[in-house]
């Protein structure tokens, strides 16, 4: 399918305020991009309520955001959320909309977890909190109002990252059962170049250059990009992972590694629903403002993550 035409419009507006010669953002211009981009979020979620506490990271404590719908039982499935930005960017403030959206319509009390970024906390420090962090979810379930049996951990873009991660490393550790695992645009794969990264280099919302600049700044001097923790496609066991909920977008250069880790996990015997989406970037979900797109996958969303933490 060719790019969807109000997609289109939006990359040809962003194209126009940019700069012809593209170098390395700075860090600081990378959130403040972030920040901006996630203005275009759109929440119908009006009986949802919030309310901000700390939580125990590994390194210190980290604040999260409980999201809670009015029609929440006692014990309501919970969801941990990990927030995109590419590791250095984001918090729970760019991603407030969409996280209350899929509070709103997966019927979960969601936690937003502001884990540490780069480049002031380089790897692993970010995949260190979203573990203590779920597993802080886990043991606190009952305060929080969240069944500990219903537990599903996801996140977008690299938020989606931390995510299949947490759930590889629970598969191998007792005592933490997660649910269901959604991954929205997830970044998964640094070690190789797919096709969809060299089509989608320019031009389709997140580039190489930026996506370069991220891994930069995330990754020590030294560390193998075929370390499953950095690029969880590579991960070669993944018998017994929770049910997989798993949105890419067809013009998006993560496309690819998406796509592979969905099939892999069929392969491995783990229960899969996976959309590629006709005609959309990266993010659209979050551009509800400007894609009628976003609102139609998120409610996608929520009737998929209903259906894996029924009873």
């Amino acid at each position: 399918m060719s790019l969807d035409p109000l997609a289109k419009r939006l990359l040809t507006m962003m194209a126009a305020a940019s700069p012809r010669a593209r170098g390395r953002p700075s860090v600081e211009a990378r959130r403040q991009s972030l920040a901006k981009l996630m203005q275009f979020a759109r929440t119908d979620a009006p009986d949802v309520t919030a309310r901000d506490g700390m939580l125990p990271g590994r390194a210190s404590e980290l604040p999260y955001r409980l999201y809670t719908p009015a029609n929440a039982n006692e014990r309501a499935p919970g969801f941990v959320f990990f927030h995109g930005g590419g590791l250095v960017a984001g918090g729970i403030a760019t991603h407030d909309r969409i996280a209350a959206a899929l509070a709103h319509a997966t019927g979960c009390r969601l936690v937003s977890v502001d884990y540490r970024l780069a480049p002031e906390h380089k790897f692993p420090a970010a995949v260190d909190d979203a573990i203590a962090a779920t597993e802080w979810v886990a043991r606190e379930a009952t305060s929080l109002g969240i069944d500990a049996d219903r537990l599903v951990v996801g996140g977008d873009s690299a938020g989606a990252t931390l995510a299949t991660i947490v759930c590889q490393e629970a598969a191998q550790t007792a005592g933490l059962a997660i649910a269901a695992q959604c991954l929205i645009c997830p970044v998964l794969d640094f070690e190789e170049t797919s096709p969809s990264r060299e089509a989608f280099a320019e031009g389709h919302l997140i580039d190489r250059v930026t996506i370069e600049a991220d891994l930069a700044d995330y990754l020590p001097d030294g560390i193998d990009t075929a370390d499953p923790r950095v690029s969880p496609l590579r991960a070669t066991r993944l018998t017994g992972l929770p049910t997989a909920i798993i949105h890419t977008a067809e013009y998006d250069p993560m496309r690819d590694e998406g796509n592979a880790y969905a099939r892999k996990l069929l392969a491995a015997g783990v229960a899969v629903e996976h959309v590629c989406h006709d005609g959309m970037v990266h993010n659209f979900h979050a551009m509800g403002a400007i894609l009628p797109q976003a609102q139609l996958v998120l409610s996608q969303i929520g009737e998929q993550v209903r259906r894996a933490v029924a009873r």
